[in-house]
């Protein structure tokens, strides 16, 4: 199943709600909306920094997993950034392939 980095901030309302209802149950939400979705969290982390929380989220597709980042960012409390992520085996199976490409002014 392909697996997505999600990476969030929590804006406004969304820190207020994350303080009142505790890091856990922020988790479990998220771990219900994938799995409404066919899907599970592998990982999930809060961090320092640039970002508020980290999660590798596997979900059946694209379409899914811009579902759920839909959903999350159209909350207007949390700031959603999804990345798809590939295997190493993936990579290797992309060098390959031999497309044709012309660059710019070439």
């Amino acid at each position: 199943m392909p697996k997505y980095f999600m990476q969030g901030n929590y804006i406004g309302e969304g820190i207020k709600g994350l303080m009142r209802e505790g890091g856990t149950s922020r988790r479990a939400a998220i771990e219900k909306a994938a799995q409404s979705l066919g899907g599970k969290i592998e990982a999930f982390y809060y961090a320092f920094g640039d970002m508020d929380v980290f999660a590798i989220v596997e979900l059946p597709d694209n379409s899914s997993a811009a579902a759920l980042s839909l959903l999350i960012s159209s909350s207007g409390v949390v700031s959603a950034k999804t990345t798809v992520l590939i295997s190493a085996e993936e990579m290797d199976a992309a060098t390959k392939k031999s497309p044709t490409y012309r660059a710019p002014g070439q």
